[in-house]
């Protein structure tokens, strides 16, 4: 369902979207049973004539059951949520997966993302790291560990396909993985307000098919820092400073 209005393109969108419907449909039964029995006692208990109201106090265990039960029956369903959900937990955040095939740095400024692609040895910090501003490159079906990180403020690294969702911290790095089984150009977002600038951060995500990724990985520079990758000092902006005027300004006295 939720695959038709946003694609599924990394290896546990399924399970993450399967949680998701599963939740929705838990709480759809409810909200239409607790529907159902509101009307039903609107209808039932309605003023009639010749009728007194009557006063409960609630102690009488054919009442209470209207509470007991249902209160059972959301315990229930609670559990059911949890095993679901440590279950894709643990698949997602904490099952790194065995064989890695690539490492990417993902580093996070206002307004602004920048990469750091591990060169043909798999490794970081090396002579052949390639790096990029604003789009970031991987391989079909490849197992990518990601370490995040921010310069300045909490951001959130979000893959809206990948169902990935990572926040990266100032002084601190985050790791995840991910692999991606479709080829395409996926939007990356920034998801933890930032600032002003905060619904302009945006970047790309480019999903190679193996060759196409190969050749990319072969023609990129290495081990140069290029726009993007180096710190922006963003210009303070007065958010209470007079527009400036669209009038000439008038000549000089002499």
């Amino acid at each position: 369902m939720i695959e038709s209005i946003l694609p599924q393109v990394s290896s546990f969108a399924d399970d993450i979207d399967f949680l998701i419907g599963l939740i929705a449909v838990i709480t759809l039964l409810w909200f239409f049973a607790a529907q159902a029995i509101f009307f039903g006692f609107i209808f039932k208990f309605r003023a009639k004539p010749g009728v007194k109201a009557m006063y409960i106090d609630g102690y009488d265990p054919k009442h209470k059951r209207w509470i007991t039960y249902p209160h059972n029956a959301v315990l229930v369903f609670d559990v059911i949520i949890l095993v679901f959900a440590v279950n894709v937990w643990n698949h997602v955040k904490l099952d790194l997966p065995e064989k890695v095939d690539d490492t990417v740095k993902v580093v996070a400024q206002r307004w602004a993302w920048s990469f750091q692609h591990s060169g043909t040895d798999g490794k970081l910090d090396t002579g052949d790291d390639v790096f990029t501003g604003d789009v970031l490159h991987v391989k079909k079906g490849a197992n990518v560990v990601f370490i995040g990180t921010s310069r300045d403020v909490l951001h959130s690294f979000s893959v809206p396909v990948f169902r990935l969702k990572q926040d990266v911290i100032p002084g601190r790095e985050g790791t995840g993985w991910f692999r991606a089984e479709k080829a395409g150009t996926y939007d990356i977002q920034c998801t933890e307000i930032c600032g002003i600038g905060h619904g302009v951060m945006g970047s790309r995500i480019v999903v190679h098919e193996p060759a196409d990724y190969d050749a990319w990985l072969a023609a990129a520079p290495k081990g140069e820092a290029i726009a993007g990758n180096v710190p922006v000092v963003p210009k303070a902006i007065d958010l209470y400073a007079p527009a400036p005027s669209s009038k000439p300004a008038a000549p000089a006295a002499h």
